[in-house]
């Protein structure tokens, strides 16, 4: 593990003790069965790469080391199936259960409830994670480059691949993005929230994003509260936007989507993307 901040550490340590509490009771072997049974994962990246429109991630989050406590969200497939409605291009479902509330008990249940690709966002270190996502209903999996060796992080999108499924790889800076990039990501997320610090850096997506190769899928994640914050990253070459407090802790989660997924369409953000 990289010494990358002592939140980054203290998360993936509690994640690393979770995953082998699981490998523990359930073989790799019979996680590759579940996998295998699933159908094939929907290609998210094609469609991004066919649309018009700025895409809308929405997020069932229902806490985070930066906030604490975002929402409750006693029904995950509900409000999953809330943000579908509003026309949201994917669902990324937590995880990760120490600090941001969530579980795979989410992820297969955002599966049932909706038809679009579904991300299993969660600090992955071990390939088991990845056959774990696939064998929930995940299209997509975040791997995070402060997270991983560059060794690791090639051998994860290697495995990714192999299971149908698109990385997400989750970038902060300008070695990271060199680094995402050699390690062949196609669909790369720019946080602009530090996850040494947790302060957000709205400036991270306007510095990394002109520095990706062409062909890189961008998605800009953290700092949008508002269907402007979505317009002022589209101006500025987002191709999604990855958007999880704003939306969990919405009053009306359908309709608030609905709003950023109108701003994505808009006249003068569609023209930027064709």
């Amino acid at each position: 593990m990289k010494k990358t901040g002592t939140v980054l550490d203290h998360i993936i340590a509690g994640v690393r003790e979770d995953l082998a509490e699981r490998q523990a009771c359930l073989d790799l072997s019979h996680v590759k069965e579940l996998a295998a049974a699933r159908p094939p994962a929907k290609d998210f990246l094609a469609r991004l790469r066919d649309s018009a429109s700025v895409a809308v991630v929405a997020e069932v989050k229902r806490s985070s080391p930066s906030r604490g406590p975002i929402a409750a969200i006693a029904d995950p497939a509900a409000l999953a199936a809330a943000y579908e409605a509003g026309g949201a291009a994917a669902i990324s479902v937590l995880t990760e259960g120490r600090h941001f509330g969530g579980s795979l008990r989410d992820l297969a249940a955002v599966r049932r409830a909706v038809d679009v690709p579904v991300l299993r966002k969660d600090f992955i270190v071990s390939s088991y994670q990845v056959w774990e996502a696939r064998a929930h209903g995940a299209d997509l999996v975040l791997l995070i480059v402060a997270a991983l060796e560059r060794l690791q992080l090639i051998g994860l999108i290697e495995r990714t691949h192999s299971l149908g499924m698109t990385p997400l790889v989750e970038v902060h800076d300008e070695v990271e993005l060199e680094i995402a990039q050699e390690a062949g990501a196609k669909l790369i997320g720019f946080n602009a929230r530090d996850l040494k610090t947790l302060s957000v850096d709205p400036s991270v997506f306007d510095r990394l994003a002109p520095l990706a190769a062409p062909g890189i899928v961008k998605v800009a994640e953290s700092g949008v509260s508002s269907p402007h914050d979505l317009a002022a990253y589209a101006y500025r070459g987002a191709d999604a936007v990855l958007i999880g407090e704003y939306l969990a802790s919405a009053p009306h989660p359908e309709q608030a989507v609905r709003e950023l997924v109108a701003m994505g369409a808009h006249p003068s953000v569609r023209s930027l993307r064709r």
